[in-house]
């Protein structure tokens, strides 16, 4: 890895000194510089674009050039006359500066070439085509191209460290609500234009008076020939491993025009390309936004689904996958838009892992320590997951607009788990639930005249979730076991030839919430936002904890205080009111707000009622510092009162986990956080320089924490308001910038938190330290094959007070792409991973795939490949975990090596 780093450099170093610099300053007709003038120099023998720069602040362009070459300058500005001059370079760096004067009319010198990067106001606009090379396939591989552009180790698109929050095509939604769709199947040759619009409106009509900085969209346009046009890819292929046939079908096909647009995605693969985890259903937001999100007031609805485990960066032992996706819109009128989307996922893993727990001990002589554990697991899992969503936007004119949408999710799952324990033997689980919800959105915004704004956000959800739990563990009449105990506290029958324990769980919830607004636009810099809003929650919270015997007939356990069900109802309610006053001066925007909260919530269980009635004022601010036109900081403080679902209160006993047990607290309060948001952005394009720095402090006051009692690995867990703050600090960062043809990249990563657990009666400080620094560089030549060399080191230090555990992994990769012969498409990328603690390696492994393509040219319909995925056949990968009362070690097994052909056919 030094050596071909130090070959990379040396590469670059002989281009660059080959090369000579052309600066100077763009001026309008009076002397005044022009910031982000563009100006291009086009090769007179090639006729290709070899250099751009974007003027500063100060009107300064920059150019790299190669000597003894006769160049074409191009200068341009909007509103300004276009200009254009022949110059031979030689051995030195010259200086040349322009002066151009106003022009109304269309412009006489045409531009040969547009312009890579063209920054407009709040929108960076990408020409695709300067940024490829040949080898890019899909959306994807043109954006990890795109400087001040991101794809995260999710898949998904990051601008000024911020997650795009939507994809569009031609202005249209592109499953709204999520962007590994977009990048992972749009084709890349479709690609024209990427415009990354930030600080991104919804709704044109409260564009002036809101703050959208946290609001970033990209929107795809596309070539001249695949509009009105079916286009995208059908691929399919096979091939051979050890233990079965593989197969991979995939198509891919959109159509889009001014009235309407259909895509749909199709895959069926059993070689592990997992086109939609279950991560990404989950996240999937659809493009529903809490219309009290920043009300001040946080209320969890609760995680009631499976302990399903989830896959380690899209792997397993064994993976089938089907997918099948949906999307279209519709505009019978200028007036209506209709849109939609349908999504259906089906996986069938299989996964094997082998774990090694260190629990944290309380310290306490009078109790015994707890016993470290190890488990080897195998799981089965069935899951098919499915979405709906139907939208509606009526605008008749530019004062009024309406929106209505819906989703519907229903999904169901299974978990099939055999796991031997060093402590407790052989347990076998079961695990199947059938949940839905349906979310609708009603908005309306209606514009009375210059001075007056109003909008109504309704939002309606209804949710019903039914998981069900089954452990089997082993009792040996004749002696003593180590789930005995447990066993004896729970009320158990022991006389049968195992402990068949079961929990039953239902989870319905209803939730309202709405709010009017209403903007008083004083002047072009100044407005008043009034907010009447209220949110309304209602959950049922239902389980019931029993036993099969032998006989299989079903037994409820005979505790001590008999609360092995609930019956829970919860509901909450808060009746709000803000006001923000909004105004600029200079390079600052202020945004101070205050809103008063009255609280209602109350719980039912047992023949008890529990109320928390209280009223609260919390204050928020933010500040905007708009240093240049594309560089700025962010400054913003909220309070906020976070509130708790139903399953935190319930006081009935539930099994979470064979060996976890939980019981609520129906006189749980809620908690109170600050929380404040430094973040800075620079992008610079005179220097090719980006910048992005993040900075995140929050303090949370009378937090719900739990003290766990532990009867050798089983524990019970009650939560409580605890004394002790919490605290948490997280900052991220990312310097990059571009040397000709190099671009090299630093980010880093660093959280901490601090919070206070009780194991037993003994109140432990949990500390937690995560850091994680990458390093990148990555060539960008046109005809020339390209590598990109990286290198991640993490640091995770946990304190548990009794125990401390500090675990690094070094991360080298390259990915190396190159078109030969203009016909032959190859990549390859390969990453080695150390997992070690503060003594020795844990473990090692590396991951190679590669693939080879023929293509005749690239306008050829057919394409054929040949694809490896882990070509070294490692068999395994291993990561830690930390909990505030245990930390583990997994070994997680993958599939082998894999060899498959393709045929792809595009249209």
């Amino acid at each position: 890895m030094k050596h071909l780093l130090t070959a990379l450099l040396l590469i670059v170093a002989s281009y660059s000194f080959a090369q000579i610099k052309v600066e100077g300053i763009v001026k309008d007709s009076i002397g005044n510089p022009l910031d982000l003038a563009n100006v291009i120099a086009i090769n007179q023998e090639t006729k290709a674009l070899d250099s751009y720069g974007i003027t500063n602040d100060k009107g300064r362009y920059k150019l790299n050039l190669k000597k003894n070459t006769a160049y074409k300058l191009q200068v341009s500005y909007i509103g300004m006359k276009s200009f254009e001059e022949i110059i031979t370079t030689k051995e030195s760096d010259i200086t040349k500066s322009f002066n151009l004067i106003e022009d109304n009319t269309l412009d006489t010198v045409e531009l040969t070439y547009e312009m890579p990067v063209t920054i407009k106001g709040d929108t960076i606009i990408y020409n695709a085509d300067s940024f490829k090379n040949g080898t890019e396939r899909k959306l994807e591989d043109i954006l990890k191209k795109l400087p001040g552009v991101e794809i995260n180790d999710d898949g998904l698109i990051e601008v000024e460290g911020k997650v795009v929050s939507k994809v569009m095509v031609e202005g249209k939604d592109f499953f709204d609500g999520d962007s590994k769709l977009a990048t992972k199947n749009i084709p890349a040759n479709a690609v024209d234009k990427i415009e990354v619009l930030k600080n991104h409106a919804e709704i044109g009509q409260l564009s002036g008076v809101q703050n959208n900085q946290d609001n970033i969209v990209i929107n795809i346009k596309l070539k001249e020939g695949k509009k009105n046009f079916w286009f995208g890819t059908v691929t399919a292929g096979g091939g051979i491993s050890d233990d079965n046939e593989l197969y991979i079908a995939q198509p891919k096909l959109f159509y889009y025009s001014p009235e309407y647009s259909v895509n749909f995605i199709g895959d069926i693969n059993n070689i592990g390309e997992v086109a939609f985890t279950r991560r990404d259903y989950f996240n999937f937001t659809g493009g529903f936004r809490s219309p009290s999100r920043q009300s001040g007031t946080n209320i969890s609805l609760g995680n009631n689904d499976l302990g399903f485990l989830t896959l380690q960066n899209n792997k397993a032992k064994d993976i089938n996958t089907k997918f099948g996706a949906a999307n279209f819109s519709f505009s019978p009128n200028k007036a209506l838009d209709i849109s939609g989307f349908g999504i259906f996922s089906s996986s069938r893993n299989e996964l094997q892992e082998n774990n090694t727990i260190q629990y944290t001990d309380d310290n306490n002589p009078a109790t015994p320590e707890i016993p470290n554990e190890t488990t080897q697991n195998s799981t089965s899992q069935k899951s098919d997951l499915a979405m709906l969503k139907l939208s509606a936007k009526y605008k008749p004119n530019t004062n009024n607009q309406l929106d209505y949408d819906i989703l519907g999710r229903t999904s169901k799952e299974t978990q099939y788990q055999n796991t031997l324990s060093s402590i407790l033997g052989r347990i076998n689980q079961a695990e199947e639930t059938n949940p839905y919800s349906i979310n609708q959105n009603l908005n309306y915004y209606y514009t009375l005249n210059d001075k007056n704004i109003f909008s109504l956000e309704a939002q309606h959800l209804l949710q019903d979730e039914d998981p069900f739990y089954n452990a089997i563990l082993e009792n040996t009449l004749e002696t003593t076991d180590p789930y005995d105990n447990t066993a004896t506290n729970l009320g158990l029958n022991q006389l049968s030839n195992n402990y068949n324990i079961n929990q039953d769980k239902r989870v319905k919830s209803n939730q309202v919430d709405a709010k009017l607004d209403y903007w008083n636009i004083i002047n072009d810099k100044s407005n008043i936002n009034i907010t009447v809003g209220n949110l309304y929650s209602s959950q049922k919270f239902d389980t019931n904890l029993f036993q099969f015997l032998d006989n299989g007939s079903a037994v409820t356990p005979t505790t001590d205080g008999g609360l092995t069900d609930n019956q829970t109802k919860y509901t909450f309610n808060d009746s709000y009111v803000g006001l923000h006053y909004r105004f600029i001066t200079g390079k600052f925007t202020f945004t101070p707000g205050v809103s008063g909260h009255a609280y209602s919530a109350k719980n039912t269980q047992f023949g008890s009622t529990y109320t928390d009635n209280f009223f609260r004022v919390l204050p928020d601010f933010n500040t905007r510092i708009q240093l240049k036109k594309s560089e700025n900081i962010n400054i913003n403080y909220s309070m906020k009162t976070n509130f708790t679902d139903v399953s935190q209160l319930a006081r009935g006993i539930v099994m979470n986990n064979y060996n976890s047990f939980f019981s609520g607290s129906p006189t749980l309060e809620s908690s109170l956080s600050h929380n404040v948001n430094l973040s800075y952005f620079s992008f610079n394009m005179f220097n090719y320089t980006n910048v992005f720095a993040n900075i995140n402090y929050n303090k949370n006051i009378n937090g719900i924490r739990t003290i766990s009692d532990t009867e050798s690995v089983i524990r019970t867990s009650t939560p409580f308001n605890s004394n002790f703050s919490d605290e948490s600090v997280s900052a991220s960062g990312r310097f990059q910038r571009t040397f000709g043809k190099l671009r090299a990249t630093a980010s880093g990563n660093f959280s901490y938190s601090k919070n206070t657990n009780f194991i037993g009666l003994t109140p432990t400080e949990y500390e937690s330290y995560t850091q994680t620094y990458r390093a990148q560089f990555r060539t960008n030549f046109k005809t020339a094959p390209n590598v990109e060399v990286s290198y991640r080191y993490t640091i995770q230090d946990n304190d548990q007070g009794a125990t401390r555990s500090k675990f690094y992994t070094k991360a080298p990769s390259i990915n190396f792409d190159a078109l030969i012969w203009k016909v032959l498409t190859f990549k390859t990328d390969y990453t080695y991973n150390n997992f070690s603690d503060e003594f020795r390696t844990l473990n090692s492994y590396q991951f190679w795939d590669a693939s080879l393509a023929y293509r005749k040219d690239e306008d050829s319909k057919w394409e054929f490949e040949l694809k490896a995925s882990n070509l070294l056949d490692t068999r395994s990968q291993t990561n830690s975990n930390t909990s505030s009362i245990s930390t583990s070690v997994t070994d997680y097994y993958i599939q082998p090596r894999f060899l498959t052909a393709r045929i792809i056919y595009s249209l």
